[in-house]
C-alpha cells in the first residue's frame, strides 16, 4: 500500500490529479480536492502521473 501527502498550502485545486488518478483524487462539489492518503500498489502509476501533472507540485509520496 502506498501513501501520499498533499501540501494544502501549495495546492490550488487545479484538479489535474483527479484526471490522472480518479481512484485516488477527486474534486468535491465546492471544487476542493479530496483524496485517499492510502492507495493500492496497483494505482502507483496513476499516482505518479498525478504527481507529475500537478502544476504546483503539491503532491508527495510518503515513505
Amino acid at each position: 500500500m502506498g501513501n501520499i501527502h498533499v501540501d494544502r498550502k501549495l495546492c490550488d485545486n487545479h484538479g489535474q490529479c483527479a484526471i490522472a488518478a480518479p481512484d485516488v483524487f477527486r474534486m468535491n462539489d465546492d471544487g476542493i480536492l479530496e483524496f485517499e492518503e492510502g492507495f493500492a500498489d496497483t494505482l502507483l502509476d496513476e499516482v505518479e502521473e498525478a504527481i507529475d501533472v500537478c502544476p504546483v507540485q503539491a503532491i508527495f509520496l510518503k515513505d
